[in-house]
């Protein structure tokens, strides 16, 4: 037991260094491989036609963006 503990212990205070190693150099994470990007895809889904729950949520989006616009449009200032 006291060798778990010990194992827990060491990679706790490794954990921690390398968290207060980026919060040091106050660097964004980011990916290494690039990410669909790099492998030539532009987007996760290559359908040619999105499916119901994408399109729904397209909708849904425009509409917030209209509502937007308009409370944008007559905004008091």
């Amino acid at each position: 037991m006291s060798t778990f503990i010990l194992a827990f212990v060491f990679f706790l205070i490794v954990v921690a260094a390398m968290a207060i190693g980026y919060i040091v150099q106050q660097k964004t994470i980011g990916g290494s491989c690039g990410g669909l990007g790099a492998l030539g895809i532009d987007k996760a889904c290559d359908c040619p036609e999105p499916c119901d729950r994408k399109k729904a949520r397209q909708e849904r989006e425009a509409l917030r963006q209209a509502k937007l616009k308009e409370w944008q449009e007559n905004q008091i200032i």
